[in-house]
């Protein structure tokens, strides 16, 4: 499904991280910013084992949709990268979050109000 919209597809995925009960989960809008992608989706899991069920979840989403998906990180479990196409997720132990802190890259994306 080639055609889903990039609001559609953040709205879905968000969804799916937060059915997986994923922590403080922060949207920014780079479609003035980045070529790559419209959104980039954070968030952490209290656990790598978490932060697995939630990148899972995002991996079901894709296939469901019929998108292609690119996941780096899985087997690790302490930062997963999943792209989405329009949305790029980034999904952390709490941990992980605090020292990367990706937030501050984004300052140029607009924040989205979830």
């Amino acid at each position: 499904m080639d055609n889903l919209e990039s609001k559609t597809l953040l709205d879905l995925a968000v969804e799916s991280v937060d059915g997986k009960r994923a922590e403080d989960i922060r949207v920014f809008d780079v479609r003035e910013s980045s070529t790559i992608a419209d959104y980039i989706l954070i968030c952490h899991g209290t656990s790598d084992r978490q932060v697995k069920a939630i990148a899972r979840a995002l991996e079901d989403l894709a296939e469901d949709k019929e998108l292609n998906v690119s996941v780096e990180g899985a087997r690790e479990g302490q930062w997963i990268l999943i792209d989405l196409g329009d949305v790029v997720a980034h999904i952390f132990t709490k941990v992980e979050r605090e020292y990367y802190n990706l937030e501050r890259l984004y300052y140029d994306g607009e924040a989205v109000e979830l």
